[in-house]
């Protein structure tokens, strides 16, 4: 039996994001770090699904793409 499709496996996030966090992304429209980065954390944090653990996933990968949040 083959496990359900992940909504992070539609993005270039990690799963490590949790299945919530990437299906509000998906949601919003972003699926990627550039397009992630048009985001400040204080919006991405406001959507349902987002919280603190995905937020730390994404600090990390952002930076690790040489990328950062927008200003708020």
């Amino acid at each position: 039996m083959s496990q359900p499709e992940h909504a992070a496996d539609n993005t270039e996030f990690p799963r490590a994001i949790g299945r919530p966090a990437a299906g509000a992304l998906l949601h919003a429209g972003v699926s990627t770090w550039a397009a992630l980065a048009a985001w400040s954390r204080t919006d991405l944090a406001a959507l349902h699904g987002v919280g603190p653990k995905a937020l730390a996933v994404l600090d990390a990968g952002l930076a690790e793409q040489g990328l950062s949040w927008r200003e708020a």
